[in-house]
């Protein structure tokens, strides 16, 4: 569970992100600010992991609020202006979300930071990195450990998470499917189908088999399959 706050100096801007955030079970959306000073104050007396941040703001800008904190959480810069894009993840924010953003690319910004969250605290603990995604499907946000994936089909206006015992389908693209799978493990081979290494049990230069499944390599993916190997 990330505990976040969000900073905009927009009332209607805080509730779409509170609004998103309900929907999200490892969101705990813990406070809404339009002062970036009432919200500093907050952060002196309280521990948060997450921060939704404006960036143009009418006393001090997101970016200059950031750079004040001397131990600054994560950060999900939230704009209509596209400008400040590089400056934003020079000071390594997790995501940089222009308005309006919809729900899909909001789940896509905070799993990114679930990820970066989970991967410090194992780090922490001296045990292995687990990247937990959770994939809107419907209504319901599903909880999935990306070892569990087999590879992601295409499906219209949809892609499908192939999993060893189940299917997962989710409107999402498959750039956005691709950008949520972490790129060390998972590969496009197509423009329909992305895998996981892992569960490649064979392989030659038109094809790849996922356990018994064969998956056809695109004519633009092929030097994956070098990369594969060379693995």
């Amino acid at each position: 569970m990330l505990k976040a706050i969000v900073i905009d100096d927009e009332p209607i801007a805080l509730e779409v992100v509170k609004n998103l955030s309900e929907k999200i079970p490892f969101i705990n959306l813990a406070g809404c600010f339009t002062s970036a000073f009432e919200a500093m104050d907050y952060l002196r007396k309280e521990k948060v992991d997450l921060l939704f941040l404006d960036i143009k703001m009418p006393d001090i800008s997101g970016i200059d609020f950031l750079k004040s904190l001397p131990d600054p959480p994560m950060v999900i810069f939230t704009t209509a202006y596209s400008e400040h894009a590089v400056q934003s993840f020079e000071l390594d924010a997790i995501d940089y979300l222009l308005k309006p953003f919809s729900q899909a690319r909001f789940l896509k910004a905070c799993n990114k930071a679930i990820q970066q969250f989970e991967l410090k605290k194992n780090m922490g603990s001296g045990g292995p990195a687990t990247h937990p995604l959770f994939i809107k499907s419907g209504y319901e946000q599903i909880r999935v450990e990306p070892g569990d994936i087999l590879y992601v089909e295409s499906s219209g206006n949809y892609v499908q998470f192939v999993l060893e015992d189940r299917k997962i389908l989710s409107r999402l693209t498959m750039a956005e499917a691709e950008a949520l799978l972490p790129a060390a493990a998972f590969v496009r081979i197509h423009r329909s189908y992305i895998i996981a290494k892992q569960h490649v049990s064979k392989l030659d230069k038109n094809n790849i088999w996922i356990g018994k499944t064969e998956l056809p390599v695109g004519p633009g993916y092929a030097h994956e399959l070098e990369k594969l190997v060379k693995a």
